[in-house]
């Protein structure tokens, strides 16, 4: 659904709200995307871009999570839900923004963009520091565990830009090809140890494999097969798999079960396995603890009553993991049109932005059990993506 969505704003800054305190190891940014707004029959009507805003809140208290700050930030619904991350320091956020909004006629049209926001989190208030400019329509973005490296997938042109980070100095480096435009390179994931990375090819069902040596990122046209879709990707935190959503439908709800790939990172790196899960998997998250991973489906919640596949409500599927085996366990409902997820530092919740319902589902983990603790975290705009950090 993301994929037929084309958004952006205009960068402000300044404090809305509430009061600044230091970022902590518990913390959650959320890209605020206000363009979009849903009509009763379900069609997507473009507003004036200039009101979009990145939140930044504290959850050291898991099942009660707080604001800290919410800042003028172009964002985007266009793409994974994982167009932004924070820094292993934690004094910066990294927010990649993959199209601009533009006068057209009487209403308004969308074009590629090409900017990364650089917000340094330690200023009061946060505030935008620098604006980068990278390939076409960039999206997804993975940060080294390291904190030296930043990769962002450009899905308008086929290349991944690296990026130096030292302190709050944040450089492009270098832009690697990995593909055509048609290719539509759309998220990239750093392994742990900082020598691998995975990026995916959602215009032909493929999983790039990058290697990276003392932070040169190279490409050696090695590719896995992934389903119909791909379009998000994560690796757990001990690097012994991967997992690759594939929305199927070119990333919209179509009423039809999806899957999850998962790939042995040991060598050589193969697929080991597709776990079926919901329609349209686009948030992609694993536990800081490595044992259990979930997708985000839309699961037609944003579409007409009259759709044969609509549902009230999105949903996530719950993934156990145990070595290289995936197990789909279970299931929750969450919001309408739910996109990104990002778990507690220390693993008991589960936070699910539903972009419609401006709002977080805030779930319990028990193990494998994650269940709806019925709390929703009003937010101040429509959450296109989120992340904890680091990332």
């Amino acid at each position: 659904m993301r994929s037929s969505l084309l958004t952006a704003a205009v960068v402000a800054g300044g404090l809305i709200g509430s009061a600044w305190m230091p970022v902590s190891g518990q913390t959650l940014i959320v890209g605020n995307d206000q363009k979009p707004s849903f009509s009763p029959d379900g069609k997507v009507v473009m507003q004036a871009p200039g009101h979009d805003t990145l939140s930044i809140l504290d959850t050291s208290q898991p099942a009660a999570p707080r604001i800290v700050a919410t800042i003028p930030l172009d964002n985007t619904i266009v793409g994974p839900p994982v167009n932004l991350a924070i820094t292993p320091s934690r004094d910066l956020a990294l927010v990649a923004n993959t199209m601009k909004g533009e006068a057209k006629g009487e209403g308004f049209a969308l074009t590629p963009d090409n900017r990364l926001f650089v917000v340094d989190l330690t200023a009061s208030p946060p505030a935008v520091i620098d604006t980068l400019q990278l390939g076409k329509s960039p999206e997804g973005l993975a940060i080294a565990r390291d904190g030296k490296l930043a990769l962002v997938a450009n899905r308008g042109d086929g290349t991944i830009s690296a990026l130096t980070i030292d302190g709050k100095t944040v450089k492009v480096a270098d832009t690697v090809t990995v593909g055509t435009p048609a290719d539509l390179v759309s998220a990239v994931a750093i392994a742990p140890d900082g020598k691998r990375a995975l990026a995916v090819k959602s215009g032909t069902d493929k999983v790039a494999v990058l290697k990276i040596d003392a932070g040169k990122v190279t490409y050696g046209k090695d590719d896995l097969p992934a389903n119909h879709y791909p379009y998000n990707v994560a690796i757990t935190p001990n690097g012994e798999i991967a997992l690759v959503a594939n929305t199927g439908d070119t990333g919209s709800s179509d009423g039809s079960a999806d899957t999850v790939t998962v790939v042995d990172l040991k060598d050589p790196i193969h697929v080991v396995d597709h776990v079926t899960v919901g329609d349209s998997p686009e948030g992609l998250a694993i536990s800081p603890k490595g044992d259990v991973a979930v997708t985000v489906e839309a699961r037609g919640s944003n579409k007409p009553k009259s759709t044969w596949f609509y549902h009230p409500s999105g949903a996530v599927t719950v993934l156990s993991i145990s070595g290289n085996k995936v197990t789909r366990v279970g299931e929750a409902m969450v919001g309408v049109l739910p996109e990104g997820a990002a778990f507690s530092a220390d693993g008991s919740h589960l936070y699910v932005g539903n972009f419609i319902d401006k709002d977080l589902s805030v779930l319990r983990v028990d193990g494998d059990k994650i269940t709806d603790t019925g709390a929703r975290f009003k937010l101040p705009g429509q959450p296109a993506s989120l992340r904890a950090g680091p990332q």
